[in-house]
């Protein structure tokens, strides 16, 4: 039976170093280093993950600048809200919430925000950044996801990994990270010829595909960590309720690997603990502080 890598709990932990970090930038600072998030329109989903991400924020001892805009917004005046946040020294992070509107241009909102402030990860300097192995700042999830790799394996180097995902937000970012710690990657998605083979070879394997419980247990090596970044709903066996699954067949993937995340409780909740990392290395470097970023 494969070990659970319990991703709430390494969270608990990251974000209580994040607030010791904080309370002493605060103490040289003189200020508290502050994230703003812009949510527009009026998504259930959004609503409650951009809440969560306020509690979190100030519950580390951070500053949180709340901007809630109505869905007929126009694209100009969330572009020029965008701006203020980025002249406002106050503000170190500045998150987009997506989805936005579909009368918006998504990209055109994120190359808005300072590269400095992007602490999502997705501006094309930050992109361009992982991807030539300079300082910046990467995706929330899979950098997630590489802290839960290395705290349950130690070193990845030289490992065979299969990232199945090709999104920008996740399957090509984690694919530039699993590089760096010297991994050999695989970039699998729904046209790779017998996905299961692929599969099969790694050693990690990376599940961000969005199909509910698509990866079996017979796909893998025996002995493979596995990280499942999906969140799917799905019916449950009491009529009219729902359940939370990932793109892994939990029940058979536990039999075969070595250690896996579950859904929920695995990278979930990483996504917000690593945002407020970011925010406060954004912090330390705007006021030209230097502090350990490897301890985060």
């Amino acid at each position: 039976m494969a070990d659970i890598i319990d991703g709430k709990a390494f969270a608990e932990g990251l974000r209580a170093r994040v607030a010791t970090v904080a309370a002493d930038f605060e103490a040289k600072a003189g200020r508290k280093a502050g994230l703003a998030v812009v949510l527009v329109g009026e998504d259930p989903a959004s609503q409650v993950y951009v809440r969560n991400k306020g509690k979190q924020t100030l519950a580390c001892g951070m500053a949180s600048f709340e901007h809630k805009l109505p869905a007929d917004t126009s694209e100009a005046d969330l572009l020029a809200l965008v701006d203020r946040l980025n002249a406002d020294p106050a503000v170190d992070g500045i998150l987009v919430q997506l989805p936005l509107p579909a009368h918006m241009n998504e990209q055109k909102v994120i190359a808005t925000i300072n590269p400095d402030k992007d602490v999502d990860g997705f501006h094309v300097v930050n992109v361009g950044r992982l991807a030539t192995g300079l300082p910046g700042y990467v995706p929330c999830t899979p950098l997630g996801c590489v802290m839960l790799l290395k705290d349950k394996l130690g070193s990845l180097s030289g490992l065979d990994a299969v990232v199945i995902g090709r999104s920008n937000i996740v399957g090509k970012p984690m694919a530039q990270l699993l590089i760096a710690e010297s991994c050999t990657v695989t970039v699998a998605h729904s046209r790779t010829k017998d996905l299961p083979a692929a599969v099969r070879r790694a050693d990690i394997v990376v599940a961000a595909v969005g199909r509910p419980e698509m990866v079996k247990g017979d796909w893998l090596k025996p002995g493979a960590t596995v990280i499942d970044v999906g969140i799917n709903r799905v019916p449950a066996a009491e009529e009219g309720k729902t359940r939370l699954v990932g793109d892994v067949d939990f029940a058979s993937a536990s039999e075969v690997a070595g250690a896996i995340t579950p859904v929920p409780g695995g990278v979930g909740p990483m996504t917000i603990a690593v945002l407020l990392r970011n925010t406060i290395v954004a912090a330390h470097r705007a006021a030209d502080l230097a502090f350990d970023e490897s301890a985060l």
